[in-house]
């Protein structure tokens, strides 16, 4: 029962409605000890040949008035409880949400999205079950139980009932096992079920590649040996919850036998009337209820302990990045300056950037270039604190990024990543995702400075075409320029394009970056990209090595001195050269 225990903040927070809908619940199982009774009186009467029309009338009505309160009850006790349980799971939905969006980049970088998703679907409804059908099992258990052995006593024979329910304690020791099994094997089944979901949600996101390689088939049988698993494991659940039911059936039956047999005894000797003792039958009927209830309480309870365990424990987890006390609360302007001495990844002891000093007048233009894995995006998301550095600072306008408060510094930054993710949502809704109260001028401008806005009007629909998942239905570049569009709509003070030119060809561009630099007076931007041409109009240009800056300068100051820099864009512009030669050939 510790998922009670778990879930007693819900309860007092829910207290009336819980308390309302026990009352009634109560109420109704108190009803329902009145027909057993009527039975029992009319048995005797007609047996003793009293039973008249107006004495079965009154029965009838009574027991007519006790269907409508015991229907009434019923509906109360529903609403209550089952209404309150449903609360508790968008209150659960909604904190794992709200967890998910202050987690950093390294919390998803540990844990699988159909992993999370498992957490926010199955999860939470076995939680929802626990609070809905739980709190019904346990107090209709406890109460109907109590209630069925009291009317047992009291309105027919203590010495019965006490022999009837002989075979109890074996009852009581059977379930407490089998919930413990239960326990383990479900925990097993959760994870199980997890794993399948997060292969479901790859394999749908990847399928291109999957078909590109010809690995249909393999992961076919990948994913049929998992869900083989996800079987077996349900199906040893499935076993240890089957053993529930046949054990109390046992016991309701030697229930049945002992109640029998010792009643007939106590009829013929005459401690008892024959009307008394089909009282006690249906009463004893009553009883395999609450026994059944009570099997079902473990088999509730036992999920929801197990699936709230996984949530509780996920919610537990500590955003890595988050607001440092008494932050400023407005949006940071002003020059950049970089002080890093040395940044390192958690868990790892090697820095991915090392001695990185640099400043940037408002206005001015920063590219970062260099081989694959030198550190240019680690560079770039420092100023949006997708990572924090211990080791050193950066500033804006003099301010520490860290003495501002995280929402006003990304409200001043216009990021656009690598990988260029759109929503299942309209290219307007797409562009317009930081400003949905953008007007349809706004949206279009920021396109046509993206140099996207030719492209979309020759859709059938144009700014109102609807993407596929992740932009599935558009080219690389369209979605890159649609990122774009999306992050100049915002007008921020800072814009980072972190390689976000690379699915577009030489022209287009430079189209967007002319754009850029003719709208984007007085406001700072941080290019990083492999290709170089997309930087050298910069006004300083880093070129990273390992972590390094092992070359600065603008674009004539790194030609003239003829390092990597020099010798990678003689490289690039010949590659473009030959390409362009061979288009026209």
């Amino acid at each position: 029962m510790r998922i009670f225990l778990d879930l007693w903040w819900f309860f007092k927070q829910e207290k009336w409605k819980y308390l309302i809908g026990i009352i009634f619940l109560m109420c109704s199982s108190l009803v329902s000890m009145l027909p057993p009774y009527v039975v029992g009186v009319i048995v005797d009467a007609i047996r003793d040949r009293q039973l008249t029309p107006s004495i079965l009338g009154k029965w009838v009505i009574i027991l007519a008035a006790a269907g409508v309160v015991s229907y009434t009850a019923g509906f109360i006790w529903r609403q209550m409880i089952f209404g309150s349980s449903v609360r508790l799971a968008r209150l659960l939905r909604d904190r794992l949400f709200h967890h998910f969006t202050k987690m950093s980049p390294s919390f998803y970088h540990k844990r699988r999205i159909g992993d999370l998703m498992a957490h926010s679907t199955n999860d939470i409804l076995a939680v929802q079950d626990a609070a809905g059908e739980g709190i019904l099992t346990l107090i209709d258990s406890i109460t109907m139980g109590a209630m069925v052995a009291v009317s047992m006593i009291t309105l027919v024979s203590w010495k019965l009932t006490l022999i009837a329910l002989i075979p109890m304690p074996f009852l009581a020791w059977a379930t407490s096992y089998y919930a413990s099994l239960l326990h383990q094997r479900f925990h097993k089944a959760q994870a199980a079920f997890s794993e399948l979901n997060d292969k479901v949600q790859e394999n749908i996101a990847g399928v291109r590649v999957i078909k590109a390689f010809g690995q249909e088939q393999a992961q076919k049988d990948l994913f049929r040996k998992q869900s083989a698993d996800v079987v077996t494991k349900n199906i040893a659940v499935a076993k240890a919850d089957a053993l529930f039911d046949p054990t109390i059936i046992f016991i309701v039956g030697m229930c049945y036998l002992l109640s029998l047999s010792f009643g007939a005894v106590f009829v013929v000797h005459g401690s008892m009337t024959l009307g008394e003792l089909t009282s006690f039958t249906l009463y004893l009927g009553q009883l395999i209820w609450p026994m059944l209830a009570f099997g079902l309480l473990f088999n509730i309870v036992e999920r929801g302990r197990a699936s709230y365990n996984r949530i509780d424990k996920l919610l537990k987890i500590k955003p890595d990045i988050v607001d440092r006390k008494e932050v400023l609360d407005r949006v940071p302007r002003g020059h950049v300056s970089f002080n890093i001495q040395q940044l390192v990844y958690p868990e790892h002891t090697i820095p991915v950037l090392k001695d990185i000093q640099f400043s940037l007048a408002q206005g001015q233009t920063l590219g970062v270039v260099g081989k694959t894995g030198s550190g240019k995006t680690t560079l770039l998301k420092l100023m949006i604190r997708e990572f924090d550095c211990e080791d050193g600072d950066i500033q804006i306008g003099g301010v520490s990024i860290y003495n501002v408060k995280l929402s006003k510094l990304r409200e001043a930054i216009g990021y656009v990543p690598q990988d260029h993710f759109l929503f299942s949502a309209t290219i307007a809704e797409n562009i317009a995702f930081a400003r949905p109260e953008a007007s349809i001028a706004d949206i279009e401008r920021a396109a046509k400075l993206a140099n996207i806005h030719d492209d979309i009007l020759e859709f059938k629909d144009g700014y109102q075409t609807v993407v596929g998942e992740r932009g599935v239905t558009l080219s690389g570049g369209q979605k890159q320029r649609i990122s774009i569009a999306r992050a100049l709509l915002m007008n921020p003070d800072i814009l980072i394009l972190d390689d976000s030119l690379s699915a577009v060809d030489a022209h287009t561009e430079e189209a967007i970056l002319r754009a850029l630099k003719a709208n984007r007076d007085n406001k700072t931007t941080l290019i990083s990209a492999h290709r170089l041409s997309a930087v050298q109009h910069a006004d300083l240009i880093l070129v990273l090595e390992e972590g390094r800056i092992i070359e600065r300068g603008t674009h004539d100051t790194l030609m003239a001195n003829d390092h990597w820099y020099a010798s990678m864009f003689r490289r690039q512009q010949l590659e473009s050269l030959v390409e362009e030669g061979g288009a026209y050939s």
